[in-house]
């Protein structure tokens, strides 16, 4: 996991939130084909993580259980 990017390659994403989401507090996800960034859509110019495509895979079923 890494913290943020460079302001043009973050601006250059297609960021979107889940379609379960009926609040504008809300993670947004923009994914690459190699890398997910997730940032709080309350704030989309602050700082936001980015993990590897791989690392998020392991990550779902985890997330799903819940």
């Amino acid at each position: 996991m890494t913290h943020g990017t460079s302001v043009g390659e973050a601006s250059e994403l297609k960021w979107f939130k889940s379609s379960y989401s009926n609040s504008s507090e809300c993670v947004e996800m923009g994914p690459t084909p190699t890398k997910i960034h997730l940032r709080d859509s309350k704030n989309p110019q602050g700082p936001h993580l980015t993990f590897a495509s791989t690392a998020w895979a392991a990550f779902l079923p985890c997330a799903t259980q819940a």
